[in-house]
């Protein structure tokens, strides 16, 4: 939940977010009402995927970027799974 209220204090100060999760924290990011969120089909404690994997991760954080740049309201979900 501490992500959540980093999110929040960030946004509060006018710097955009994206919280990268794994889908297993979809029910908590939901409630949470963060303005961007990005789930991964991953393994928890690996939202960016498995260590060494540079392509997967390069893509996911790609991914998360696009997000930041399309996003039109608040609560956006984006689903890699």
């Amino acid at each position: 939940m501490s992500v959540g209220h980093i999110a929040r204090t960030f946004e509060a100060a006018e710097i955009a977010t994206v919280v990268i999760a794994v889908k297993s924290f979809e029910t908590r990011m939901r409630m949470m009402a963060l303005p961007r969120v990005l789930l991964t089909p991953e393994l928890m404690g690996r939202p960016l995927g498995n260590p060494f994997d540079k392509a997967r991760q390069k893509n996911i954080l790609e991914q998360a970027l696009a997000l930041l740049e399309t996003a039109t309201q608040n609560g956006t979900i984006l689903d890699l799974a």
